[in-house]
């Protein structure tokens, strides 16, 4: 995925595990299970417009962080795919984001 740093303008690439909802694809904000967000997530919130690279096709994406409701739905699928999220969640504090990132 690649998105414009908050501070700097620049455009950074993060390589990130996905799950699918439909047609968009899911990423979580785990950063390992630490108290804070990773630095992506804090610019998908500052700037949702990003560029998405999954196997060799690349297009244009708008990230979204899901409701409550909607991540509930979603998750056990997402610790299916990875089951360490649910480790990640039970050792912090901080609410783990999921984020929908839809194809423009």
């Amino acid at each position: 995925m690649d998105y414009v740093g908050r501070r700097s303008g620049v455009v950074r690439r993060t390589v990130l595990m996905y799950g699918r909802d439909g047609e968009d694809y899911l990423i979580v904000a785990s950063n390992g299970g630490s108290d804070r967000p990773p630095l992506w997530y804090l610019n998908l919130r500052a700037d949702p417009e990003v560029e998405l690279r999954v196997g060799t096709e690349r297009f244009p994406a708008v990230a979204a962080t899901l409701p409550v409701e909607e991540k509930a739905r979603v998750w056990p699928g997402l610790v299916e795919l990875f089951p360490r999220y649910a480790q990640y969640r039970a050792g912090t504090e901080r609410d783990i984001p999921v984020v929908r990132l839809t194809r423009r």
